[in-house]
């Protein structure tokens, strides 16, 4: 294998369609295969949740990426990333990608949504289809791992396997991309309960 072969297979990924392909911890395999809104069990998990607008933008999407979302190769699309915060703490870095195709009818509270969660619109819409979960191992070349570790202010080499799953959901005519790297932090959370009397 050649240095640029080497390269080329960091920054794509096998994304694998059932979660025990990864050999991931079984404490990850519970976020990685959570039904529902992540938005609403990492709320669960904490007593303050927040999320942390990174960017919203146009970018050229991932070549892992493009088949996904109905491109014949990569090109420029509206990316959001964003830190999920648990009181405080990022526990998950999302990256989330859109066609340039789809249109305000498609994803209409997309352009807007600031620091809102992204999860509580599309889980509330009745128009929206999910897809299946995805699931990878992202080594420290794939840009996804990269990122996540510049958000969190992580320098210099490093070997961190991070988790993450991806979705792709449909409304109307849009398609959306969202993918979901579980940061270590996720492991220390901890249910909220509360006392009834």
């Amino acid at each position: 294998m050649t240095a640029s072969t080497r390269g080329a297979s960091l920054r794509q990924t096998q994304w694998q369609p059932h979660v025990l392909a990864l050999n991931a911890p079984p404490a990850y395999r519970q976020w990685l295969t959570a039904d529902g809104s992540l938005t609403a069990k990492l709320k669960a998990h904490s007593h303050a949740f927040r999320v942390q607008c990174l960017h919203q933008t146009t970018a050229r999407c991932l070549t892992d990426e493009a088949a996904a979302i109905g491109m014949h190769r990569p090109g420029r699309v509206w990316e959001r990333e964003v830190l999920l915060r648990c009181d405080n703490t990022p526990v998950v870095f999302a990256h989330t990608v859109v066609p340039m195709s789809a249109t305000a009818t498609d994803w209409p509270l997309f352009s807007a949504l600031g620091e809102r969660s992204l999860g509580t619109t599309l889980f509330g819409d009745p128009q929206v289809r999910r897809g299946v979960l995805e699931f990878a191992r992202l080594r420290e070349g794939h840009p996804l791992a990269q990122r996540a570790r510049r958000a969190l202010g992580l320098d210099g080499p490093q070997e961190l396997i991070l988790y993450a799953r991806r979705c792709l959901y449909r409304r109307r005519q849009g398609t959306l991309l969202v993918t979901e790297v579980f940061l270590p932090s996720v492991l220390e959370l901890k249910l909220i309960t509360t006392n009834r009397s």
